[in-house]
């Protein structure tokens, strides 16, 4: 039998934990956020987190070291996960152990370069400035060849990232007194393989510089593999990732009740877990059916209670703070409701009015549905000539914007060389032109990273993209100041 006493007691010793989830995902809880509950002989852990109060069964824990792990389960003993409970730690000697671990894997990349390359010369081994996120090591080969190699030493970062930042760090080393033009992105299996399909969509001059190394951790001690640079044409014989379409429906009962509260702002985004609720792109309520039973929370962020009668005209005054910020011209320009999900306030004005961006678009009545590989598109729409249009949205500077774009490019082309959107009918009854999706990166005009065209240069001319820079006052008007086409290039 699980000893709830000592559990309480151990989470009641901290006033803050930090919850690591299997995935690696993890937030910060305080301790009154967390809670031990016993029911009908059953005892359940319980906690918030971003989809409102989540309680599962109890199996057992252990504490070691002050960390404390948990077996918990869905219903029916189904979901069974490992939590874990970190205390929070200074600022000061969390960044310490961070630098030291990170460093520890850059020695250990380098010792594999050294291992699978015995004619190389290691040169310089250390973490990037300022964050200490990638390792940067250089080396020689027999023939004196300068090379480089970067690394995620954090082990989250997306290959967006990573290419990202070997492409600004390769021009760093091309303007030494001995350039080096050559540089790996060494990454680990899956990390390798989304990596080798983003390089096969670059421009024919960065294939050639950058090379993507793999370490094989099957073998004992690891090595490191070099993988195939594939052609945009290779990558239409995988198979298509699975396609979550989570079509219209009715609302629940509890949805629509809300959704009165002001019709011409509140929109509903169904996912497979339920149902959220948005003023203006701002999720302020989530509803979700447990066994049987509607189950509503309001709240944006960490703050969130459940909907109960008691206080449904708490809800109606929340609703109302919404809107009265979250309008262009608010009391208070610092409010929370007004500065944050602003890319969801862009996507839901262009998802009412999408030729305010291009009068020959015709968006999917499902935009807000469609999934591709567990990624979020922020509008996929159809011109009216049949072409399918990819459109990435960004109200702040994002480095990684033109990346992104284009493996959501790769992966919805993908579906439509395969029928899969077709099938799915996604445009009611309008028919999908057989040529490759179009890009469109929208964002106002002093919004994209200073780093766009460097990077929008670097692409394969097989892919048609469009920046779109919009009138900085987006939130009273969307205007469409200017345009610029970067088709046609020469790779």
């Amino acid at each position: 039998m699980v000893n709830s006493n000592l559990l309480r007691e151990i989470v009641g010793s901290r006033h803050e934990w930090l919850l690591v989830r299997a995935d690696g995902r993890s937030f910060p809880l305080e301790k009154h956020e967390i809670d031990i509950i016993e029911n009908d002989e059953k005892t359940y852990f319980a906690f918030l987190d971003e989809s409102g109060f989540r309680s599962w069964r109890l199996n057992s824990f252990t504490s070691q070291a002050d960390t404390i792990e948990i077996d918990v389960a869905g219903s029916f003993s189904r979901n069974r996960e490992i939590l874990r409970l970190v205390p929070r730690v200074r600022a000061s000697v969390l960044a310490s152990e961070i630098a030291i671990a990170r460093l520890k894997k850059a020695n250990e990349i380098a010792g594999l370069i050294s291992e699978n390359v015995p004619t190389a010369r290691l040169g310089r081994v250390a973490l990037n400035e300022p964050n200490g996120r990638f390792a940067q090591i250089t080396f020689e080969r027999a023939d004196k060849t300068p090379i480089a190699a970067i690394a995620d030493t954090t082990g989250a970062l997306s290959v967006e990232s990573i290419l990202a930042a070997a492409m600004l760090w390769l021009e760093k080393l091309g303007l030494r007194k001995r350039p080096v033009l050559d540089l790996w992105l060494v990454c680990e299996k899956r990390q390798a393989r989304n990596a080798q399909k983003l390089h096969a969509l670059l421009a024919d001059r960065w294939k050639a510089k950058l090379s993507i190394v793999e370490i094989d951790r099957k073998q004992d001690p690891p090595r490191l593999v070099e993988l195939a640079k594939r052609r945009i044409s290779e990558l239409w014989r995988e198979k298509p990732g699975k396609m979550r379409l989570y079509l219209n429906q009715p609302p629940s009962g509890t949805a629509e009740r809300i959704t009165l509260l002001s019709p011409q702002t509140i929109d509903i985004v169904y996912s497979r877990r339920g149902e959220t609720l948005r003023i203006k792109g701002l999720p302020f309520a989530r509803v979700r059916t447990i066994m049987g039973q509607e189950k509503a929370w309001f709240g944006v962020g960490r703050e969130s209670r459940v909907l109960t009668t008691n206080n449904w005209k708490d809800l109606v005054k929340y609703v109302e703070e919404i809107e009265r910020n979250r309008t262009d011209e608010p009391p208070n320009s610092r409010h929370e409701f007004y500065r944050i999900a602003s890319e969801a306030w862009l996507e839901s004005i262009l998802r009412r009015n999408i030729s305010l961006l291009d009068a020959n678009l015709v968006l999917s009545p499902i935009y807000n549905q469609f999934r591709s590989s567990n990624d979020k598109i922020d509008l996929l729409a159809l011109r009216r000539d049949g072409r399918l249009v990819i459109i990435e949205l960004k109200t702040q500077p994002d480095r990684e914007i033109v990346f992104q774009a284009v493996d959501y490019w790769r992966k919805i082309e993908l579906q439509r060389r395969r029928g899969v959107l077709a099938a799915a009918d996604l445009f009611e009854g309008r028919t999908i032109a057989d040529k490759p999706a179009i890009v469109y990166m929208a964002a106002p005009a002093w919004s994209f990273h200073r780093e766009f065209e460097y990077f929008a240069r670097s692409v394969s001319s097989q892919i048609e993209m469009w920046r779109f820079e919009l009138h900085e006052n987006w939130r009273k008007s969307v205007k469409v100041i200017a345009r610029h086409n970067y088709s046609g290039r020469s790779d």
